[in-house]
C-alpha cells in the first residue's frame, strides 16, 4: 500500500512538473487575454516622441518578418521619409472606413489607396509577397495574395 501511495505522489509530481511551465508561460504574439486598448486609430501620433533614429533602418531588414514591421520601422522614420519625398498634407480616412482598416484584417473594399512613390519605397523595410500602400494618411503594409492588413502606421502623410 505505502509502495502504491508513493508512486501515485511521484507520478502528480512529475505531472506538476512539466505542466506548470506551459500553464505559467507568456502567450506571446499578441494572442494573448485580449483586453489590451487597441490600435487607437486617429489617436495623436503614434511612437511620435522616440527621438533620433539612424537613417539606414529602414533598409536593415530586407525580406524579415512582415508582421515585426511596425516594430522595424517606426513613426517617426516613416514620416522623415514622407517629409523627404513631399508627401505630406493628406487627409485621414473618414471614421466609418477608418474603423475597418485594422491589422489582420482584409483591406475594405472600395477603400482608396495609392502606391508609395519610388524614393519613399526605396527606404521603407521590403517583404516578399507584400507590399506598402497609402491608405489616407496611413501608411499599410498588405499582403499581396490576400490583400490582408499586416502592418498600419498611423498618420504618416498627415
Amino acid at each position: 500500500m505505502k509502495k502504491l501511495a508513493r508512486s501515485g505522489v511521484i507520478a502528480l509530481t512529475l505531472c506538476l512538473l512539466f505542466t506548470s511551465p506551459a500553464l505559467l508561460a507568456n502567450p506571446g504574439n499578441g494572442n494573448g487575454n485580449g483586453n489590451g486598448k487597441g490600435n487607437g486609430h486617429g489617436q495623436g501620433h503614434g511612437n511620435k516622441g522616440e527621438g533620433k533614429h539612424d537613417k539606414s533602418q529602414g533598409k536593415k531588414n530586407k525580406g524579415g518578418d512582415p508582421w515585426r514591421a511596425e516594430t522595424d520601422i517606426s513613426y517617426s522614420f516613416a514620416r522623415d521619409l514622407a517629409r523627404q519625398q513631399g508627401l505630406t498634407g493628406y487627409s485621414s480616412l473618414p471614421p466609418g472606413i477608418a474603423k475597418n482598416l485594422a491589422r489582420g484584417k482584409p483591406l475594405p473594399p472600395g477603400i482608396a489607396k495609392r502606391s508609395v512613390p519610388r524614393g519613399m519605397l526605396e527606404g521603407l523595410p521590403s517583404y516578399p509577397g507584400y507590399e506598402w500602400k497609402m491608405v489616407g494618411d496611413n501608411l499599410v503594409l498588405i499582403a499581396l495574395s490576400t490583400a490582408v492588413v499586416t502592418a498600419i502606421i498611423n498618420n504618416v502623410f498627415d
